[in-house]
């Protein structure tokens, strides 16, 4: 995997709380793959993981989420913990920078409650996903077909469940990252226009 993803820029985007393997797992992977990583998050200059059962290291924060556009990277990946997603669908910013990807139909990879984040951005009606289970209700509720498998792709939206599937996670985010973006024909049309924010 060397070089696969050497013309591609990826953000990771994270709040305080997120599973610290989440994100550390993939950020290795894309960059053992020639990928550019930037971790985005609206928490300032670091932010803090958590590790199982408490809190884990600080990281630092390579862009500000109000400093950065969808348009500047070719993926986005979310990694799961418990506040973490909660923190970020509520920030209108993330949200908008979320959407932009599905705008841009570019690969999104969530796993764990990282696609949390992404019913904040009307765009699961009729996608395939899973997550950990818990999220189970909310992503049906926003319109998708939850299940229960390691990892699920559905027109370059990776997601998985638990921090156990991040081996077949990773494998597959590289792969959806290198095909690059994903034709969503009637798209714009089923959403009325692109999200910006004012």
């Amino acid at each position: 995997m060397e070089n696969q993803l050497k013309d591609k820029k990826v953000a990771i985007l994270v709040a305080n709380g997120f599973e610290e393997v989440e994100l550390t797992k993939p950020l290795e992977a894309l960059k053992n793959a020639g990928a550019t990583v930037d971790i985005v998050s609206p928490e300032g200059k670091t932010v803090r993981a958590w590790a199982e059962k408490n809190w884990g290291k600080d990281y630092p924060v390579d862009k500000d989420i109000k400093d950065v556009v969808a348009s500047s990277y070719d993926a986005l990946v979310l990694p799961g913990g418990v506040i973490n997603p909660d923190r970020l669908r509520t920030n209108d910013r993330v949200v908008a920078f979320v959407t932009g990807f599905f705008d841009e139909s570019k690969p999104i990879a969530a796993i764990c409650h990282g696609p949390w984040t992404l019913i904040e951005t009307d765009e699961l009606d009729g996608r395939k996903v899973t997550s950990y289970p818990s999220l189970k209700t909310d992503l049906e509720n926003a319109g998708a077909l939850w299940v229960d498998e390691e990892v699920v792709t559905d027109k370059g939206l990776v997601t998985s469940r638990t921090p156990k599937d991040l081996p077949a996670f990773c494998k597959k985010m590289i792969e959806e990252i290198a095909e690059g973006p994903h034709d969503q024909r009637g798209n714009e049309a089923r959403k009325g226009g692109v999200h910006q924010l004012g």
